[in-house]
Formats: structure tokens, C-alpha cells, sequence
């Protein structure tokens, strides 16, 4: 879109639409200042908008047209140079076009543009001008024609310049940098005077002519600012001089050309003189480089100071462009003029870091962009913090806790400053020295009785959030509270503890003011040396390194705050591996079995004996091989044994903590013989698996289109297998080509090749075995393609 109107293709291929893979690009052929706006393109993530600005085409003038001066039948030839051979001009004579003909020729040489005048007559004197086509020029110059007269009465005439406002406050002429000056001052006087030119307020540096000894290729002189030619008489400031006018001409005036000059006509018979007010305006000089401040989540203020020099011309206004650091595309914010010196820029992405600069407008145009600011990234403070609770309170400590902030921010979070401040004062004082990162507090060294405010506010990069306050004040004084535990749950059954493991129990408490603990096993003291016991505010630990057996028993745990108490017990049960089973026996060995009985082990590693693992190895190998595992009784019979063989027997006890580190084993091999007993195996009756032919699955009625392949599928199931037959309308279709018949793992498939409207009928499947036969049909329509 090209300001908010859509762009199309249709426009006169004005404009071309082209796709490079994730590329969009727009193409504006032969572009015009028309075509300068603001255009946007849309798709369904995003919008984007540029602005783009139309510029005319610079064209460098090499040599411009000159004024002449001709007699009667003389020859004036108007000629100019430019930069681009290709660009066409018109000539103008007093603002009208001139029309060439026999004797006026125009002619496009090249970058030369030229105007040919034979024969000149006073018709022909006449300001002539060339513009070239498409770009704001107007070169100028003045065709003067000499008429010869012969004044047989000699007189003489002071001089006088011929301007056209003459006072105490000398003329001002503006021009714009960059552009010609060209300033004709018609004079007189007889004899013809002397001219001299001087800029007034520097030395005494004079650029004069005297148009008695120079001649017509010398009539150029040069402005002299410090006692140096600054120029040649083809150079940038020059004077022309001529019979009845002098002309100053300043090509590309700049800055430094500003001033006042003087003119001074000298003949023998007087003088005169006049003053002239140069005035040289152009764009502003750029700002120094924007300040930011008040930088918040997605804004900052921009403030900047005028440009040290104006150009001559009050300042309009400023325009303010923004980019990414590490971009290098500026993005306009304004469209209208800035006429503060402050702005507040909005809509940034907290997190990002921005540079701004400026521009400064007057009536000439735009500067140059200022310098970059300095990088800021938006942030803002964070939320208040949550859930700000007093947590504990004693005669000279408050402790309180909190949750961070829901919302941190880029800028993420620095601390928290917590304050407090006593009733009936407004006076904030700071709880902690600096910052603090955790999420509670313990305020100390505080006055017994004291009445409190407390307060806390989050800090990051961008400052403080706004403070969360306890509502009620918090009086500085011991609290009397219950002793009383807190078991957790584990700990309320029997707990247990292999050999050597690490023991630590934690069991938390509330009592104001701190209780006094005793820990006692079994109504006895207990060991400092072998049971370590560590106490604080809120929990006692009861630790042991090692666990040995003798640490089982019950612990018992006393508070004791003045006449109240609370207690609780703790059972520890400590096990470890059993010792092996004892009197083992091998009690009888018959046919292929084998019969054993043990006694429990003695040390069952203070935990229930849960069952015992018995293995058997062959005396030749000697590799154990498990027979029974948790076996619970303590006898067993091990059957499978092979004849022949001896046999050792072994047995594990096993409790919570495993299998014992030693086995119970037989002294003496049992051996395998056989005892004169035959197997005789049981005789079964044969099973008959034969089954009459039965359909598990239907044929289907079908309707079809006429010319594509159809089929017809149901599944059979009989023992032996059935053989199949298929028919159409009572009619056998095993020797007919048009029909191809498949069977696999009881699927019947009939395929039809390309049927017709007479295909159509009622299709039967016959399943016949020696058991019996059964059969199944349907109708297919065969409709016509239409």
C-alpha cells in the first residue's frame, strides 16, 4: 500500500511486484517526486512501513552561459557545459522558448548545450536562460547590444550607481548555499569611472576594475580576504565589468561569503558608493547528540538543545529517529515537527538496546543527522514482592519472609531493601546494611516493646518497585507459645536401618521461649560419644555415623518450657545379615528326589527370617544350581535329580538385609540309584478336530461402476479344508476368463475384470468338505458410466 491506498499491477507497470524466496521486493519504475509517501506491506504475521523519499537528480554545471555584450551584425553565441550528455534542455528568452530558425541556431554537442544568434540586431537583446529537463536549474545570462554613437560634444558626468533602494542601511540580498550570486549594478558617469569592490569589517582588501586599461578578457578581478588572491578570473568569486553596469558573481555561495560589500565608482570628475548586504542562509547544522532519561518499560524521554547554527533561518522544528543497536535501518517516530526539545518515545521491547538522534528543519531544508545517543535499553522496576509475612518474633529479633515479584522484568532483579518504621512516625529506616537476594530476613538488635512497620521493596536496573507493607504493626516482645512436635510421618512407625548406614533424624517443634531438649533410649542418658545431638530454634537431630546393632531400641524425646512439655518416642530397629541355617540333614533319597530338613540360624541379624534359598550342585561339577528361592519351611524335597549322580546340598537363611554371608551344607553326597520301577506314561484318546465348512464372514451386496475391477470377499473356516466353488446366478464360473478366484488363510476373494451392466446378478460361494458343505450369496448391480 502506498499511503493506505493499495498497490496493483494494473497501474501502467508502474510498479512491479517480485518474490525471492522469504524476499519481498517492490519495484518503482522511473520514480518521481509523486512517488514520495510512506508504503506498507502486510501479511498475515506483521506489518511493516517505510517511508520513501523522492529526491531530484543533482546535475553538475561545468561551464554556465556568460553575458555578451555585440554590436550590429555580430555573431552571439550562448554556450554551457554539463555533467550528463543525455539531458535535454530548453532555451528561453525572456521566459518564452526560442524558435529556431535560419538565423538562430540551437545545437547538443555532447555535455554541450549551445546558442547561436547571427547577425544580431536590438531586437535580439534579451535575458536568455537554458533549463535543463527534469531538474530545478536556470542558467542565465543577458545579451546586451551595442549601438556606436559619435558625441561630437565632449562633457563629463560624475559617477552614480544606479541600484534601486539607496540609504543609510545597506540592501540585503539572501541567497542559498550552494546557489549563484549574481548581482548587477548598473552605473554611469563620463569618463567612465573606476570600480572598486570591498567587503566591509575585514582589512582593507580591495577587488577593483578599471575599465580604462583592462581589457575584455581581463574583465574579471578577485576578492582578496587576507592579503591573498583567492581566486583567478575564471574562480569561484569574480567581477565583470562593462560600459554601463559591473556584475558580482559568487558561484556555489557559502557560509563563509556573508557580509556587507561596498562598491566605489572614481572618475575625475566625483564618486559614489553604495553598500550591499550579503546574506547567506542553508540547513541547520546538526544537534549535538539526544540525552535520555525517564527510561521505563517500553518508554524514555529524548531531550536535545538547538543547533549552534541555524542556517540563517529560525528552526521549524526537529524530526527524532530511532534504531537497534546492531541494526543499521533508522525507523522515523515522527511524521509532524517537533517544536519542544523534548519527546517521549514509546511502543520499544523491554530488553532491547536503542540509539536515538536528530535532525533540525528550517525553511531550506533538513541537516545532517546529529550523533548517535548513548545505548539505553528500556527496563522497568518490578512488581511489588508477595506474601510479606512475619515468620517469627522474639524480645530483640523480628523474622520475616516473603515471595519475589510476579512480574521481574529484562532488567531481572538486583535485592530487596527492607526498612521499618516505628508507630506514630513517618521516618523509614533501613533494616539491613545494603541489598539482600534471599527471600527472608532476620532483623536484630531491635528495642523490647517497640511497636514496628516493616516494609520491603524489590530493586533491579531500572530502580525500586513500589513497597509492600505489614498492615499491622508487630510488637517487639517474647511470645509464650506451647512446646509441642511435630512427627513427621515416617517416623511414627518403626524405623529401619541396616549395619553402617547413617542415621539422621530431624524432628521439628514449635515452643516460645526455646525449650529445653532431653533425648533418652530405653529410660537411659544417652552417649555423647556414640550418638551425636544438635538442637536449634525449630528441630533437634539426633545423628549416628554408623549404625551398629546395639543402637536399636526406643527414643524418646523431651520439650520443656517452664511447667509445659511434650514428648514423643521413636523406635529404631538396626538389622543386618543372618547367620546360616544349622543341622542340616540329608533325611532320605528315593527314585529321582531327595529329602532334606535344617534348623533356623541362630543370629537372625535382629529381623525376621523371611525364607531360605536352597541350591544343589553335581559332585563331578560342582556348580551350584538354585532349587527352591524364599522358601519358607525348613525341610524340603528336591526333585529332577538325575540317576546315577551324588549330590551336595546347601542352604541360605534370609532376612530384610539379604541372604546370609555363609550356607548350610550337606557333609555327605546323596546318591541317585535305581530302584527296579518302571514308567509306564498314561495312553489319551485322539482327539477329531474335523469340522463341517462354516462362513465367519458374509459376502456383501455391492453396487459398482461399469468398467473398473471389482471384487466379492467372505471367510470360511472347515477341517480338512474345504473346496471352494463360485457361481452366477446358478451358473459354475470356474472355466470363465472374466473371473480370477483366490483363497488365503480362509479368505475367499472373486475378482471381476472390468464388469458390465450384465455382470450384475446374484453371486453364490460354495464351501464343500467330507464333514459337509455350506454356502453364502449377494447381488451386485453394475451400474452404467455415465
Amino acid at each position: 500500500e502506498k499511503d493506505g491506498i493499495e498497490l496493483t499491477r494494473e497501474e501502467t507497470f508502474k510498479y512491479r511486484f517480485k518474490k525471492d524466496g522469504k524476499k519481498q521486493y517492490l519495484i518503482i519504475n522511473e520514480s518521481t517526486k509523486e512517488d514520495s509517501g510512506h508504503y506498507t506491506v502486510k501479511t498475515n504475521g506483521g506489518v511493516s512501513v517505510a517511508e520513501l523519499i523522492v529526491q531530484e537528480k543533482k546535475l553538475e554545471v561545468y561551464q554556465s552561459i556568460a553575458d555578451l555584450t555585440v554590436k550590429a551584425r555580430d555573431q552571439a553565441v550562448f554556450k554551457c557545459e554539463v555533467s550528463d550528455e543525455n539531458v535535454k534542455g530548453i532555451w528561453l528568452k525572456n521566459g518564452k522558448e526560442v524558435v529556431p530558425d535560419e538565423r538562430i541556431k540551437i545545437s547538443h554537442i555532447g555535455r554541450i548545450h549551445k546558442l547561436t544568434i547571427e547577425d544580431v540586431t536590438p531586437e535580439d537583446e534579451a535575458d536568455y536562460s537554458f533549463i535543463p529537463q527534469g531538474f530545478a536549474y536556470n542558467l542565465s545570462a543577458k545579451l546586451q547590444f551595442l549601438e556606436v554613437k559619435i558625441d561630437f560634444v565632449p562633457r563629463e558626468e560624475p559617477p552614480k550607481i544606479h541600484l534601486d533602494c539607496l540609504g543609510q542601511s545597506p540592501d540585503t540580498i539572501v541567497v542559498v548555499a550552494g546557489n549563484k550570486l549574481r548581482l548587477d549594478v548598473p552605473v554611469s558617469g563620463d569618463p567612465t569611472p573606476t570600480v572598486i569592490w570591498q567587503k566591509v569589517n575585514k582589512r582593507n582588501d580591495l577587488v577593483q576594475n578599471d575599465a580604462d586599461s583592462m581589457t575584455p578578457s581581463e574583465n574579471s578581478s578577485d576578492l582578496n580576504t587576507d592579503n591573498k588572491l583567492l581566486f583567478e578570473s575564471e574562480g569561484r568569486v569574480r567581477v565583470e565589468m562593462h560600459e554601463d553596469h559591473c556584475v558580482f558573481i559568487i558561484e556555489g555561495a557559502e557560509k563563509e561569503d556573508e557580509g556587507v560589500y561596498r562598491v566605489i565608482l572614481k572618475n575625475p570628475v566625483g564618486e559614489d558608493k553604495a553598500d550591499i548586504t550579503v546574506k547567506v542562509i542553508d540547513v541547520p547544522d546538526p544537534p549535538e547528540a539526544p540525552t535520555i532519561s525517564n527510561i521505563g518499560e517500553d518508554y524514555c524521554t529524548v531531550q536535545w538543545q538547538p543547533p549552534k547554527y541555524d542556517g540563517g533561518q529560525p528552526v521549524l522544528g526537529y524530526i527524532l529517529e530511532r534504531k537497534k543497536k546492531k541494526s543499521y535501518r533508522w525507523m522515523r517516530l515522527n511524521f509532524d515537527l517537533l517544536k519542544e526539545l523534548t519527546y517521549e518515545a514509546k511502543r520499544m521491547i523491554e530488553g532491547v538496546v536503542y540509539e536515538m538522534r536528530i535532525y533540525a528543519v528550517n525553511s531550506i531544508g533538513m541537516s545532517r543527522p546529529s550523533l548517535a545517543s548513548q545505548p539505553f535499553m528500556p527496563i522497568a522496576p518490578p512488581s511489588e514482592p508477595t506474601h510479606f509475612t512475619v515468620e517469627d518474633v522474639s524480645d530483640s529479633t523480628v523474622s520475616l519472609k516473603w515471595r519475589p515479584p510476579e512480574r521481574i522484568g529484562a532488567g531481572g532483579l538486583d535485592g530487596y531493601i527492607v526498612e521499618y518504621c516505628k508507630d506514630g512516625s513517618t521516618e523509614w529506616i533501613p533494616a539491613l546494611p545494603g541489598l539482600t537476594e534471599r527471600t527472608s530476613a532476620l532483623i536484630k538488635d531491635l528495642v523490647t516493646g517497640d511497636k514496628l512497620y516493616f516494609r520491603i521493596k524489590a530493586v533491579n536496573l531500572a530502580g525500586e518497585s513500589g513497597a509492600t507493607t505489614i498492615k499491622e504493626p508487630v510488637t517487639v516482645q517474647e511470645i509464650l507459645q506451647r512446646p509441642k512436635f511435630w512427627l513427621p510421618r515416617h517416623l511414627r512407625q518403626t524405623l529401619v536401618k541396616k549395619v553402617g548406614e547413617t542415621i539422621n533424624i530431624v524432628i521439628p517443634f514449635q515452643g516460645k521461649p526455646r525449650p529445653k531438649i532431653t533425648w533418652l533410649k530405653d529410660g537411659q542418658t544417652l552417649d555423647s560419644k556414640d550418638v551425636g545431638i544438635r538442637n536449634s530454634n525449630t528441630d533437634t537431630i539426633l545423628f549416628i555415623r554408623k549404625a551398629e546393632l546395639h543402637h536399636s531400641g526406643s527414643y524418646e524425646v523431651t520439650l520443656q518450657i517452664e511447667n509445659m512439655s511434650d514428648k514423643v518416642a521413636i523406635t529404631i530397629q538396626i538389622i543386618d545379615k543372618p547367620g546360616p541355617p544349622q543341622n542340616i540333614k540329608l533325611v532320605d533319597v528315593w527314585g529321582f528326589n531327595a529329602a532334606l530338613e535344617w534348623a533356623p540360624p541362630q543370629d537372625d541379624g535382629n529381623a525376621q527370617i523371611l525364607g531360605y534359598t536352597v541350591q544343589k550342585a553335581d559332585k563331578k561339577t560342582m556348580e551350584w544350581y538354585t532349587v527352591f528361592d524364599h522358601y519358607r519351611r525348613t525341610n524340603c524335597i528336591v526333585s529332577d535329580l538325575i540317576m546315577g549322580n551324588e549330590y551336595f546340598f546347601r542352604i541360605f537363611s534370609e532376612n530384610l538385609c539379604g541372604l546370609s554371608e555363609t550356607a548350610a551344607t550337606t557333609k555327605n553326597p546323596a546318591h541317585i540309584q535305581k530302584t527296579g520301577t518302571t514308567y509306564k506314561p498314561p495312553s489319551y484318546k485322539e482327539h477329531d478336530f474335523s469340522e463341517a465348512p462354516k462362513f465367519t464372514h458374509p459376502l456383501v451386496n455391492r453396487s459398482v461402476i461399469a468398467g473398473y475391477n471389482t471384487t466379492l470377499s467372505c471367510a470360511v473356516r472347515g477341517i480338512p479344508k474345504p473346496k471352494i466353488f463360485w457361481f452366477k446366478n446358478k451358473m459354475d464360473l470356474s472355466g470363465d476368463a472374466k473371473y480370477r478366484m483366490f483363497s488365503k488363510q480362509g479368505v475367499l476373494t472373486l475378482e471381476i475384470r472390468k464388469p458390465t451392466p450384465f455382470d450384475g446378478g446374484i453371486y453364490t460361494c460354495k464351501a464343500v468338505n467330507e464333514c459337509g458343505e455350506a454356502e453364502i450369496e449377494c447381488r451386485l448391480d453394475v451400474r452404467g458410466n455415465q
